[in-house]
């Protein structure tokens, strides 16, 4: 099973550092990524699943219409990038909750899929699960299996699993790892999707039997601006392999079968799926 999501936002709006949420003062590039995007799976005729801002909803609507229009899933990336783990359970329920109603006022549909920003839900914050499940979300792709800058939980199976909460169950979609060398890495989004050779990425896709994507129109954009307040190493890593990823990207997804997460959903035996408690998490 391969799945297509993608996380929508602007070049600047993963910027997990400096905390700086003056965006209005930022070129804006996000409409030729999501018309890339956008493009490429009518030319294959797949849907994908859009994890989406709520500040892009408010500030760039036409996004939204856009994705709506096309007939994608319509998800949930926070309202404005902020890591979870720098919220109180009550803070990010009201961030969680605002975006959502942004994207449900706009999009003209219901929004039952979310993706918390970088990853950033550990064994610290599993309150994140509670919260989400008590705001009517069904589906989350939260969960990095492996150690991440901003979060993880490596000892959550790479596969798609139910979260039992005393609020509901979530139907988890964790990011898919794969082995290079002996060391496991997440290859489906991205940096290590744009520099791994594609025969390479090839032969490893067709291994695994669960595949979790997340892209973003910034992945696409060779030409967006630099971000010089972040080291060295963090541009190099937003920057790598830009050059040729949108072609990559086109290639990728004609030589496999994909499927949005709605539709994952109806595919998979839920029944047949591991329940994790989240006092096991």
């Amino acid at each position: 099973m391969n799945i297509l999501t993608f996380d929508i936002e602007d070049w600047y709006n993963h910027d997990d550092y400096t905390q700086d949420f003056e965006w209005d003062k930022f070129e804006v590039r996000i409409y030729e990524g999501v018309e890339k995007i956008l493009l490429a799976l009518e030319d294959y005729n797949y849907k994908g699943t859009f994890m989406c801002l709520g500040w892009v909803a408010e500030k760039h609507p036409q996004i939204i219409k856009w994705i709506c229009d096309a007939g994608h899933h319509l998800g949930c990336h926070s309202y404005q990038h902020q890591l979870a783990s720098r919220f109180t359970p009550e803070q990010f329920r009201n961030d969680t909750y605002k975006a959502k109603c942004l994207l449900e006022d706009i999009g003209n549909v219901e929004v039952n899929a979310f993706r918390v920003p970088s990853f950033s839900v550990t064994k610290t914050n599993k309150w994140v699960f509670e919260v989400l499940a008590n705001l009517g979300f069904i589906y989350d792709s939260s969960v990095f299996p492996s150690i991440h800058e901003f979060g993880g939980i490596p000892t959550f199976p790479a596969e798609p699993s139910i979260i039992v909460t005393s609020a509901g169950n979530l139907k988890e979609f964790p990011i898919n790892l794969g082995k290079i060398f002996g060391r496991e890495i997440v290859y489906t989004g991205g940096g290590y999707f744009r520099i791994i050779p594609y025969t390479l990425l090839r032969r490893m896709v067709c291994k695994s039997s669960y595949i979790m994507t997340y892209f973003h129109p910034s992945d696409f954009d060779p030409e967006q601006p630099q971000m010089p307040q972040l080291s060295f190493i963090r541009q190099f890593k937003n920057r790598v392999a830009l050059k040729n990823s949108y072609l990559k990207f086109k290639r990728f997804i004609s030589d496999f079968k994909f499927v949005d997460i709605n539709n994952a959903d109806k595919i998979i035996e839920w029944d047949k799926c591991k329940k994790i408690n989240l006092t096991d998490i």
